[in-house]
C-alpha cells in the first residue's frame, strides 16, 4: 500500500519498519515448513541439503522417499507392479495402512464434532439460555487445557468407563475404550467440538433471528425452519468447523499416544515411531504431502467464509 504524499520522514521509517518486521516474522514462520519440501525430494538418506542439490544437479533430487511409503512393510516390495503389488500395498504397507486409520478416525470423529457442536452452538446462541459463558468455557476447555492432562485423563477414564457409576452403588460390567477405534473417535471428537462451536457461534452472530420467527408465523415447524432457513445460512460456518474438526483429528499424536492400542497406528503416530526408531526422509515426504493437504484445506476454508459473508450481505456480491 502506498504512503499518502502528507507522510512525514517519521511515518515512513515507520512504515517500512513495519513492513520488515512483518517480513521477518512472516519468514520466520514459514521456512520450517517450506525448508522441507525440497528436502523430501533428496536422493540421499540424508536430512541436509547435499552438495548436488544446491548446485541443483537433477541426479541430487528422487522421488525415491515417497515411493517408500508405498513399500515400506511390504511382503513383496520387489515384484512386479501389477495388481497383486496394489493389493500388497494396500494390505500391508504401514503408511498406505496408517492413512486409512487417520482417514476412518478423522471421518468419523468429524460428523460426530460436528453435529454435537452445531447442537450447542444453536443452543448457546439463544439468549434465554442460562448460565451460556459458563458453559461455553466448560464445552471449549479441551481446547485450552493443555493437551498431555486432557489425554491422561482419558486412559484413565477410558481404561474403566464405568468406574464413577460405582461411586454412587452400581457395578456394571463395562468393555475398555481405551485401544479401541470407538475410543479414539470419541477423543478426536472431544478435541474438535470446540473448534465446531467457535466457528457456528461466529456465523450465528449475523444471522437474523426474524427469519425464524417468519418462517414460524406462516406455518413451519421447527425441523422445517431450521432445515430450510438456518441451515442454509450456517453452512459454511458448519463445514469450516467441520473442516478444524477433521484437520485436529489429522494432527493429533499425543491422545493416540495414550489411548490407541496396535491397530491404531494413525499417520502422526507413525511419523513419531519412525523418528524414534528408523529416521528416514519419508518422514519429509509425508509432512510435504500434509502441507499440501493443509494448504488445500485452508483454501477450502477462506473460501467458505467468503461465502457466508456474502450470504450474510456483510459484502457486496
Amino acid at each position: 500500500m502506498a504512503l499518502p504524499t502528507y507522510a512525514s520522514p517519521l511515518e515512513k521509517v515507520w512504515h517500512y519498519t513495519y513492513l520488515a518486521i512483518c517480513g521477518a516474522i512472516f519468514f520466520f514462520l514459514i521456512a520450517p515448513i517450506v525448508v522441507i519440501i525440497p528436502l523430501s525430494f533428496n536422493v540421499e538418506p540424508y536430512f541436509t541439503f547435499t552438495d548436488r542439490m544446491l548446485s541443483f544437479d537433477p541426479d541430487g533430487y528422487s522421488l525415491r522417499w515417497y515411493d517408500s511409503l508405498l513399500t515400506f512393510g511390504m511382503a513383496r516390495p520387489d515384484a512386479p507392479r501389477d495388481l497383486s503389488w496394489w493389493a500388497d500395498a494396500w494390505r500391508n504397507a504401514k503408511w498406505v495402512n496408517a492413512a486409512k486409520s487417520s482417514i476412518i478416525i478423522g471421518f468419523f470423529s468429524t460428523i460426530l464434532a460436528t453435529v454435537l457442536g452445531t447442537l450447542a452452538a444453536l443452543g448457546l446462541s439463544r439468549p434465554e439460555m442460562p448460565y451460556r459463558r459458563a458453559i461455553m468455557a466448560m464445552l471449549i476447555s479441551p481446547m485450552i487445557v493443555p493437551i498431555i492432562i486432557t489425554a491422561t485423563g482419558m486412559f484413565f477414564f477410558y481404561s474403566n468407563p464405568c468406574e464413577p457409576l460405582t461411586w454412587i452403588g452400581l457395578n456394571p460390567e463395562c468393555g475398555r475404550l481405551a485401544g479401541t477405534y470407538l475410543g479414539v473417535i470419541l477423543a478426536h471428537a472431544t478435541l474438535g467440538i470446540p473448534f465446531v462451536i467457535i466457528t457456528v457461534t461466529a456465523t450465528l452472530i449475523g444471522f437474523d433471528q426474524s427469519l425464524n420467527r417468519a418462517a414460524a408465523s406462516l406455518g413451519a415447524n421447527p425441523r422445517t425452519t431450521f432445515f430450510r432457513i438456518t441451515m442454509p445460512l450456517i453452512l459454511p460456518g458448519v463445514i469450516s468447523g467441520a473442516l478444524f474438526a477433521f484437520v485436529t483429528s489429522f494432527d493429533e499424536v499425543v491422545a493416540v499416544l495414550f489411548i490407541a492400542g496396535p491397530d491404531q497406528q494413525t499417520i502422526p503416530r507413525q511419523m513419531w515411531n519412525g523418528i524414534r526408531e528408523q529416521i528416514s526422509p519419508a518422514i519429509l515426504a509425508v509432512a510435504t504431502l500434509l502441507v499440501i493437504f493443509s494448504i488445500a484445506l485452508l483454501t477450502t476454508v477462506e473460501l467458505l467464509r467468503r461465502r457466508s459473508e456474502r450470504l450474510r450481505g456483510l459484502t457486496p456480491r
